[in-house]
């Protein structure tokens, strides 16, 4: 997966949109965080919990890293020229889950 299909993929969920922050594209729902990618658009980090970020990093280390300043809330920096696109799928809906108000969750299950 390239950088434009993450970038696709993210803006796919309801109220979401993009904002360059620091340098790099980052992906809200209600103005808070679940997806952020590299100036290069080699990379993205996603949100996620400890459990998930521990599973990940310690299957595939050359695939999935711990990111600086956020890696100690659960984010997972992804490499995109590693992962498998339709794991890179599943953990973008689940960084948007879990960010996304609960009322906006249920109606995109609906």
């Amino acid at each position: 997966m390239d950088g434009a299909a993450a970038r696709r993929l993210a803006l796919s969920f309801p109220e979401t949109g993009e904002r360059e922050t620091w340098g790099r594209a980052t992906f809200r729902v209600r103005d808070r965080m679940f997806m952020t990618m590299a100036a290069d658009g080699t990379s993205v980090t996603v949100k996620a919990t400890h459990e998930a970020q521990a599973a990940l990093v310690g299957s595939e280390p050359e695939t999935f890293s711990i990111p600086a300043y956020v890696g100690r809330h659960g984010w997972v920096a992804v490499a995109l020229d590693r992962v498998d696109p339709e794991e890179l799928s599943e953990l973008i809906e689940e960084a948007w889950r879990l960010t996304a108000p609960k009322r906006i969750v249920r109606e995109h299950d609906r």
